[in-house]
């Protein structure tokens, strides 16, 4: 499953985790920490939305 982030576009795919955050491929989004912040601008976890 893919979430995209609602302000700037920014996809994260559970497939892939954030590597770069040490959130390893196969994590789940709503088994990330509740401070998880998008890569590109930094919106909060509530701004991701399912990818269609």
């Amino acid at each position: 499953m893919k979430y995209v982030c609602q302000a700037c576009g920014f996809v994260y795919d559970e497939d892939l985790g954030d590597p770069a955050k040490g959130i390893a491929p196969g994590t789940k989004f709503e088994d990330l920490p509740a401070n998880y912040v998008c890569d590109w601008c930094g919106a909060g976890k509530d701004m991701f939305a399912p990818q269609q």
